[in-house]
């Protein structure tokens, strides 16, 4: 997506509040999509992509529902993978390219709109375009479609979907880092659980060997099978352990 498409300014990112500071919460909390720039800038598309479809494709059409269903596709799969973060940061990433290639598509329909029709279809830096970019930028308004010509409708409808695929491109950047810096929800699922079996209860004996705090654990094999025992938390560098009686022993799962 070119950049000099831009309509506004930045990246695009979720509410910060909306992420869990504990990167071993097990299902971290999830959604926001109403905090998306992308979402915001697909629905305005979705919108004006309707008023457009309706004044100047047939409704008998099968481009006519195409163009809407392609629109509607680019805001709810943000939607779906927003909602699905909690879980598959894959699913997220997945459906937020979705959501681009239903975008891409619907540019394409729009400059074969204007090619069928013998219309122009502005650059990115002629005055037209730049006075839509800036027109939207200080307080888009999907109306102002219901009274524009085909050309200027068709044309600042494809200045908007370089918005918002510049910025879905930006969000799938984040993703990605995000990815890369904190897992997904499998390995912190295992992380997780690994950190409850091996952290140290508070009432934990200190090793007679080592004076590291010793964990419970419970015997998988011998004769010991099933019963719980103090063992040292630095194994295998330390193998110490201390039996626990029979009366208090209990599985930690």
């Amino acid at each position: 997506m070119e950049k000099g498409w831009e309509l506004g300014g930045g990246s695009d990112r979720s509410d910060r509040s909306d992420r869990s500071d504990d990167v071993r919460r097990i299902i971290p909390k999830h959604g926001g999509y109403q905090q998306l720039h992308s979402f915001h800038a697909a629905l305005e598309v979705y919108d004006a992509t309707v008023v457009f479809c309706n004044r100047f494709i047939s409704r008998k059409s099968r481009t006519h529902d195409q163009m809407v269903q392609a629109a509607r596709s680019g805001v709810q799969n943000i939607v779906e993978g927003s909602m699905a973060s909690g879980t598959s940061k894959k699913t997220e990433m997945k459906l937020t390219n979705v959501a681009r290639a239903s975008l891409e598509e619907l540019l394409r329909d729009f400059q074969d709109f204007l090619r069928q029709q013998s219309l122009p279809i502005w650059e990115k830096d002629s005055p037209q375009a730049l006075e839509v970019r800036g027109r939207w930028k200080e307080k888009p308004d999907p109306e102002w479609i219901h009274n524009a010509t085909p050309e200027a409708a068709a044309n600042t409808l494809i200045c908007m979907i370089h918005q918002a695929g510049y910025l879905l491109h930006r969000q799938l950047q984040q993703l990605e880092t995000d990815f890369r810096e904190n897992g997904g929800f499998t390995e912190n699922l295992h992380a997780a659980r690994s950190e409850a079996r091996t952290a140290p209860e508070s009432t934990a004996p200190s090793c007679p060997e080592c004076g590291k705090p010793m964990v419970k654990r419970v015997a998988k094999n011998g004769s010991h099978a099933g019963k719980a025992f103090w063992g040292c938390s630095r194994y295998p560098s330390c193998k110490k352990t201390i039996p626990i009686p029979t009366e208090s022993a209990r599985e930690d799962e």
